[in-house]
């Protein structure tokens, strides 16, 4: 036999081996693969404000197979009230662990301005409405297998802090005036850390304009948490007559405060009044 013909028979055979090689390996890894699964976890907030918030939806991938995944592509779309956002996608090549599951986050900033043309209107909401829509592309031995990543629902609209007055504390009078300890406490309603950058008001007492009250910045609010502060004022009493009857025979008055509380970049307008109880 020609020494060509050999040669081509002989690659032939090859052929002929690797293809059902190939479609036997195809076979074995259709049967000893197992598909995972991927089901929505929740919607956080993180690093929230009453300026904006990270919402993070977080996804659950279950991987049952002995051999980790990696992510192939993502296209994902996310929309607060109607209006889609800017998201932010799991890094390019992320690995899912074998025999196990992994979560997958989606972070999306929400800017309030841009949902609402009145910040505090928004705040005062409960829950913003949420929608997720794309899908999510895993690399697996078979090819790339796709997952749907449609979810809609609500997400916790960060509350503004409630402050109120403690009562104040009288540390020296004088003929023409008075030193007031005045203890203002702050709550965090929300279940998430809060930060405010300050509270600043115009106080009255007893209907007569004192002074103004300055906080300068408190940091960082616990969840749920209630931070206290003591802030002193002088009063002059030539200028606040009413204010000087109050606080020359202690007991109870009325005290008010107008101004702003600041939580990042977002002032909203504070507004207390209350009855409270002078000591000495």
């Amino acid at each position: 036999m020609p020494m060509k013909n050999r040669a081509f028979l002989v690659l032939f055979a090859l052929s002929i081996t690797m293809l059902s090689g190939c479609a036997a390996l195809q076979s074995l890894l259709s049967g000893a693969f197992k598909k995972p699964t991927m089901k929505f976890k929740t919607a956080r907030l993180a690093n929230a404000s009453l300026s904006d918030a990270t919402v993070d939806l977080v996804y659950e991938v279950d991987n049952p197979n002995s051999l980790g995944l990696k992510l192939a592509s993502v296209d994902y779309a996310f929309f607060v009230e109607g209006k889609q956002l800017v998201a932010g996608k799991p890094k390019n090549g992320l690995a899912l662990k074998s025999n196990g599951k992994s979560e997958l986050v989606f972070p999306a900033n929400v800017k309030f301005a841009d949902i609402a043309p009145v910040v505090t209107t928004f705040l005062n909401k409960d829950a913003a409405a949420f929608k997720a829509q794309g899908t999510l592309g895993i690399q697996t031995p078979l090819g790339v297998l796709k997952f749907p990543l449609e979810k809609e629902g609500t997400f916790p609209v960060p509350k503004i802090p409630q402050v109120q007055f403690q009562s104040p504390r009288i540390t020296n009078v004088t003929l023409s005036g008075a030193t007031v300890q005045f203890p203002l406490s702050i709550t965090n309603r929300n279940s998430f850390p809060l930060p405010v950058a300050g509270i600043t008001g115009a106080i009255k007492v007893a209907g007569a304009n004192v002074g103004t009250l300055s906080t300068g910045n408190l940091g960082m609010l616990e969840g749920s948490g209630t931070k206290q502060v003591t802030l002193p004022l002088t009063i002059n009493f030539a200028s606040a007559a009413s204010a000087a009857m109050a606080l020359r025979s202690g007991g109870n008055a009325q005290v008010s405060m107008t101004g702003n509380l600041t939580s990042d970049a977002q002032s909203v307008p504070l507004n207390l009044s209350q009855l409270v109880n002078f000591t000495k």
